[in-house]
């Protein structure tokens, strides 16, 4: 079988901390980037830029959350709060002159900073209480947005996205903005993959565990959870200005609203809490399961197949879409990350019979 560890001997420690230690492993990741790499060149426009450009953008501010409740466990309902101002903040900063590569840069620490704000409520409370904070920044981002037209232009206005360079290509061009979106996932993937290893995620593990026990082993918790929503909110700083200049290209309040959090929130715990491939799974779940339902339901009405009301035919892909994620949950809580480490495990063993558990 494919997924064997025959031949893998645990002799030195750079190779037990490898992320890939089963040849495989490495196969498959090789094939996937390769597959995105070329997309390209064998999609059409349309799914390049409607499906696959909004998955990568989604799935990166995926893992900026990630880190905050998967790694840290720490709540968050407001983090499309945060990804608007890192949008905003991108948009006004190209616009008074800023090279793209600056204004992306101070598009995450101007949301770390008003992030960290609102986190330090997570130094005292925590659970439904922290829950109740980040709510709170939430509304008060959407306000301010809406309010003060310097910022948004008016409650119904439209900021359009300014012409912008990185790295002397221009974002006009669609396979810029596409290679772009990728690589800034990437990036993100290989910063989870790698922020456990270090004592910087060791010890958002033990907070996340018990803080109290943290801190006596002698983990400060005030330090590393201002530094953890920090570091979230930087991360989705920047990843609302790629979803600004990238899908956009122009932005309104109500593309960062509560229900944009709470989607957030779903693509995390469907994918599979504190996973980096659950983030992917979760994004690609929550953003284009309802587009391909919707599709393949008006597919069945046209050809005939599906005889039911006008009103009813508008409703079912979201009926049937709230059907599979509490199949999902129910099948495993973990999330859809569980079920892929499952079947994985499965092959490792497969054939004994302890591959049953």
């Amino acid at each position: 079988m494919f997924y064997r560890q025959s031949g893998i001997y645990h002799t030195r420690y750079e190779a037990t901390r490898r992320l890939w230690p089963i040849p495989f492993e490495r196969w498959q990741v090789g094939v996937i980037l390769l597959l995105v790499l070329a997309a390209p060149f064998y999609l059409s426009a349309l799914y390049l830029q409607s499906y696959l450009l909004p998955w990568l953008i989604w799935s990166a501010a995926t893992l900026s959350l990630t880190l905050l409740m998967g790694v840290a466990g720490q709540l968050h309902f407001g983090y499309a709060a945060v990804m608007a101002i890192g949008a905003y903040s991108a948009i006004h900063l190209v616009r008074f002159g800023l090279p793209f590569e600056f204004a992306f840069l101070g598009a995450g620490l101007i949301a770390a900073l008003i992030g960290c704000l609102f986190g330090a409520a997570a130094l005292r409370v925590k659970g439904l209480y922290l829950v109740m904070a980040t709510l709170a920044m939430q509304y008060l981002v959407d306000w301010l947005i809406i309010n003060v037209p310097a910022i948004s232009g008016g409650a119904h206005a439209t900021l359009q996205a300014p012409s912008a360079r990185i790295l002397f290509f221009s974002l006009e061009n669609d396979l810029v903005r596409y290679y772009f979106a990728l690589a800034w996932a990437v990036l993100l993937t290989v910063f989870l993959l790698n922020v456990k290893r270090t004592s910087f995620g060791r010890a958002l593990v033990a907070i996340r565990d018990k803080d109290y026990a943290a801190s006596v082993i002698g983990v400060n918790p005030f330090r590393y959870k201002l530094l953890a929503f920090f570091t979230s909110s930087f991360l989705g700083g920047m990843s609302g200005a790629v979803l600004a200049f990238c899908f956009y290209r122009a932005v309104t309040p109500e593309q960062f609203s509560f229900n944009v959090s709470t989607q957030l929130v779903a693509m995390v715990l469907v994918g599979g809490l504190g996973s980096v491939i659950g983030a992917f799974l979760g994004a690609g779940f929550v953003l284009l399961a309802p587009m391909i339902l919707t599709n393949i339901v008006a597919m069945l009405s046209d050809f005939g197949w599906l005889n039911v009301s006008v009103n009813l035919l508008s409703h079912l892909p979201l009926m049937i879409y709230g059907a599979l994620i509490l199949g999902f949950l129910l099948a495993e809580p973990l999330g859809l990350a569980k079920i892929y480490d499952n079947i994985r495990n499965y092959f490792l063993v497969w054939p004994f019979k302890h591959s049953r558990r």
